[in-house]
C-alpha cells in the first residue's frame, strides 16, 4: 500500500454520488509530503521520457503539475476554465470538458503561444473519473501537434469509465491509486 492511499484510509471521506473527499491533504488543503509523494511515484514511471511541459487543468492538479514540473526542469502549463481579458481574441487551443466532481461542462484553454509541435508533454490530474479532463487536455496537445507523452493520475475511479476511455485512446496511463469500490461508504483498492 502506498503512501497515498494509506492518506486516502486514514482521512479521505466517501460522500454519495461516488464521491471521495480529499479536501484535507489533496485538493484544498495541500499535504506537502503527500505530494513529495505524488511526485515520486511520477518520476518513477514517467522520469525517463523526454518531457517539455507538464499540463493541468485548474485548479486541483496544479499543486502535483507544478511539483513534477519543478523536479523535471520544465515549464508547468495549466488549462484556464474562463476566459482571461489576457486570452481574448487571441490564438489558443480549446476543448470542452465535463466534471464529475461538480457536474458542470467547460471550454478549458491554453494560448497557443505556449504549446506548439516541438512539445512532448505530461498530463498531470488529482483524479480521473470519466476521463474527461484528461482526453480535453489531450485534445488540446494533439490540436498544437505536440506529443502526449503520457497521462498521470493521482486517484483513479477505477470503477467509472476514465481508464477504458484513455486506453482505447492509446494513450499511456498511470495511477498512483486505483480505487476499485466507493460502496457503503468504503474504499475498495485494486488489486495489484
Amino acid at each position: 500500500m502506498n503512501y497515498l492511499e494509506k492518506r486516502i484510509l486514514e482521512d479521505g471521506i466517501v460522500k454519495p454520488g461516488n464521491v471521495l473527499k480529499v479536501d484535507s491533504f489533496l485538493n484544498h488543503q495541500i499535504d506537502p509530503m503527500v505530494m513529495e509523494e505524488v511526485v515520486n511515484e511520477f518520476l518513477n514511471y514517467f522520469g525517463d521520457r523526454k518531457i517539455t511541459k507538464v499540463i493541468t487543468i485548474e485548479a486541483s492538479g496544479i499543486a502535483p503539475a507544478i511539483m513534477l514540473a519543478a523536479k523535471l526542469k520544465v515549464p508547468m502549463l495549466f488549462a484556464k476554465k474562463t476566459e482571461p481579458s489576457t486570452l481574448k481574441n487571441e490564438n489558443r487551443y480549446e476543448s470542452e470538458v465535463h466534471s464529475y466532481t461538480k457536474g458542470v461542462t467547460s471550454n478549458v484553454i491554453i494560448s497557443k503561444e505556449y504549446l506548439d509541435e516541438t512539445d512532448s508533454v505530461l498530463i498531470i490530474d488529482d483524479f480521473l473519473a470519466n476521463g474527461q479532463a484528461a482526453l480535453g487536455l489531450a485534445d488540446i496537445v494533439q490540436q498544437s501537434g505536440a506529443e502526449v507523452a503520457g497521462i498521470g493520475i493521482c486517484i483513479e475511479k477505477s470503477f467509472q469509465k476514465g481508464h477504458e476511455l484513455i486506453k482505447e485512446a492509446g494513450l499511456d496511463l498511470f495511477s498512483i491509486c486505483r480505487i476499485k469500490s466507493l460502496e457503503d461508504g468504503e474504499v475498495q483498492f485494486m488489486e495489484e
